[in-house]
């Protein structure tokens, strides 16, 4: 009999322990046309591989909305700006509490505000979007709340524009840029940006620089933004360098998250630059150092582990 309850205990600890092992987590990465999306999927094979048991759910999200997602234990994992991120944690709008239960997993690379004109609009400045239509992702979004700060920060606002269109994937913003229903795009990612290098392909566009008044009183309001330069070349026809709005790209993960997970998942990136920046480029050459720069948000403590022990942080 003795022996009979320590075999039933023996495996009910089995059935228990399985679970225990499998680690199911959501991982919210970016809307479709994006490089958020592949670049999910290439971490998701990536953590699967190196840490036993974990299980990956991806899906699509946005910067903003996969802060709250993670906050709210809706996810578990998600990719992030570090200039929303960094509202979140304040409490700032459109965050309705200050975020508490995110923690920062790894750096990335540099991320583009890129405002993007049809050539014939005539639209040379932030100021010249009075009156047009534009597209941008749907309220609550990181480009879209940058978009609406730069009219604000120019005199405008949405009602300034002749129309103004939310859209949740860049492709859906790219056909109405080509068939001539709006004539600006607003977004925020690599560049160049698939999104736009299709658009090129179709209609003659133009990138609208960021002047010094706006990117000052923007970074006076928010220091996790930065300006950038898109270089000569890098779209068709585009002949000079383009200063634009910059911020950052950074993993973020659920504060909660077991300590040896987070540190495996840490490794396997650092491990493993060349798969990451075979789907975005940016990402090329980055080291554990660059990974553990300091944006402001609390580091996991897997992640801290990590760095201390590559001497990175």
């Amino acid at each position: 009999m003795k022996v009979q309850k320590t075999l039933i205990a023996a495996a009910a600890a089995i059935v228990f322990a399985g679970p225990a092992a499998a680690q199911q987590v959501m991982f919210m990465t970016g809307p479709q046309g994006g490089s958020w999306i592949p670049l999910g999927g290439a971490l998701k094979g990536m953590w699967e591989k190196a840490v036993p048991g974990l299980s990956i759910t991806q899906t699509p999200g946005a910067g903003i909305a996969n802060v709250r997602g993670v906050d709210e234990g809706k996810a578990q994992i998600g990719i992030g700006n570090s200039s929303t991120t960094v509202d979140g944690l304040a409490g700032r709008p459109p965050y309705p509490k200050k975020v508490t239960k995110v923690c920062q997993l790894a750096n990335l690379y540099p991320q583009y505000f890129q405002v993007v004109a049809l050539a014939d609009a005539k639209v040379n400045s932030f100021a010249d979007l009075k009156g047009k239509s534009l597209v941008t992702q749907p309220k609550g979004n990181t480009a879209e709340i940058l978009t609406a700060t730069v009219l604000k920060l120019n005199g405008l606002s949405y009602q300034s524009l002749a129309r103004a269109n939310f859209q949740a994937a860049y492709t859906d913003a790219v056909s109405l840029m080509k068939d001539g229903h709006v004539q600006v795009f607003t977004l925020g990612t690599t560049a160049p940006a698939s999104a736009v290098m299709d658009l090129a392909s179709a209609r003659d566009i133009h990138l609208v620089p960021v002047d010094d008044k706006t990117m000052n009183a923007l970074k006076k309001e928010n220091p996790g933004y930065n300006k950038l330069v898109i270089k000569a070349g890098t779209y068709p026809k585009q002949d000079k360098d383009v200063p634009v709005i910059g911020y950052s790209t950074h993993i973020v993960v659920a504060c909660e998250l077991p300590e040896q997970t987070v540190y495996g998942m840490t490794k396997a990136m650092a491990q493993n630059v060349p798969a990451m920046a075979a789907v975005v480029k940016a990402i090329e050459g980055i080291t554990a150092k660059d990974m553990a720069l300091d944006i402001g948000v609390p580091f996991h403590k897997g992640a801290a582990r990590f760095y201390k022990e590559a001497g990175a942080m």
